[in-house]
């Protein structure tokens, strides 16, 4: 089983120290899976810059354009309150891109039988025509757009379980019923989007699923989407590859939001999107890195999406669990709601 391993040392080149979204993130990442011994176990691979044509698949030229005449300012720009951009952060944002492009396409091309893009900045709050949230560019997207182009796969089911919903992936793909979109996420929390009844339009409607959750829940809450909603929805669409926009911000001790996951909470949903794809699409799948503030809650969570990738069974979990969380019962009015709008 080779698992691939997409980053890029200049990821951390995007940086501003007092942003929650920083290049600590990224190297914590790095360093747990050196500690673990896991880096050496995976096919490491640098990132390529994503191409032009990639990137115009899902964005605006003026949106782009935009980013490169920041390029050639000398100093930070914001694009919202929460988004920043440097002179680098065009040309370091295309790596992270082409990291999550790669890994898809590894994937889909059988040259890898699975893969995780450690990269930043993140992607899936960024649309067509700007980026937002902490985003520059939508990397799961160009990466979905990629493999129906070039790699032969026409069906990409995405699951996002960033804490947050993520808009601009549900954005490019509302009017598309070649991907389905499933997101979890704490409501309402920026971006204030992701409600019920946003189902698609067009030809597309139906291939949205949010799951907008109150805060408190954790991993039995969790575990309990899973079983009555996700795979029923995975099953239907038959997916020929599966992306997984994976945020660790759902974590107990995030500090940016309210969800009670633990880390023995987050394997136990990568590993049912790994036995998804195993049982749905040959196995086809690749994590892509999104959100989550705490640097050992991020570490840890990715250290264990690889040994996931790579077949082992135990799991470490050394922050070990909340002190309270929401039981699962409370969750089942959305449940049965969002299994009586997409007649589940």
């Amino acid at each position: 089983m080779t698992t691939a391993y997409i980053t890029h040392s200049r990821c951390v080149e995007h940086d501003l120290p007092e942003h929650p979204e920083h290049a600590g993130r990224l190297r914590a990442v790095w360093a747990r899976l050196e500690e673990a011994g896991l880096a050496s176990r995976m096919t490491r691979i640098e990132a390529p810059s994503a191409a032009m044509a990639d990137l115009l698949a899902v964005h605006l030229p003026e949106y782009l354009e935009l980013l490169d005449r920041i390029s050639a300012q000398p100093h930070l720009v914001r694009l919202d309150a929460d988004t920043y951009a440097l002179p680098v952060s065009y040309e370091i944002a295309r790596l992270s891109a082409g990291g999550v492009i790669e890994a898809a396409s590894l994937v889909a091309r059988g040259d890898a039988h699975n893969a995780l893009a450690a990269v930043r900045p993140p992607g899936h709050h960024a649309i067509g025509a700007r980026g937002m949230g902490f985003c520059l560019l939508s990397n799961i997207a160009l990466a979905a757009r990629h493999v129906q182009q070039h790699d032969g796969i026409q069906r990409v089911l995405i699951v996002d379980y960033d804490v947050h919903h993520g808009n601009g992936t549900q954005d490019v793909f509302y009017d598309d019923p070649s991907v389905l979109f499933i997101s979890i996420h704490q409501y309402p929390i920026y971006p204030g989007t992701g409600a019920l009844e946003d189902t698609g339009t067009g030809e597309g409607k139906g291939y949205t699923l949010n799951i907008p959750i109150p805060a408190g829940h954790g991993n039995h809450s969790y575990a309990a989407m899973f079983d009555q909603v996700i795979w029923d929805a995975a099953r239907r669409f038959q997916p020929h590859m599966i992306l997984v926009s994976a945020g660790f911000d759902a974590h107990w001790a995030d500090p940016l939001a309210g969800t009670n996951l633990s880390l023995t909470g987050f394997a136990h949903i990568s590993r049912e999107l790994v036995t998804m794809a195993s049982e749905l699409c040959g196995g086809k799948i690749a994590f892509v890195m999104e959100g989550g503030y705490n640097l050992d809650v991020v570490g840890h969570g990715w250290a264990n999406i690889a040994r996931i990738l790579l077949g082992d069974q135990d799991i470490p979990d050394p922050l070990g669990a909340p002190k309270s969380e929401r039981t699962a019962a409370d969750l089942q009015p959305i449940l049965n709601a969002v299994r009586q709008i997409h007649q589940l």
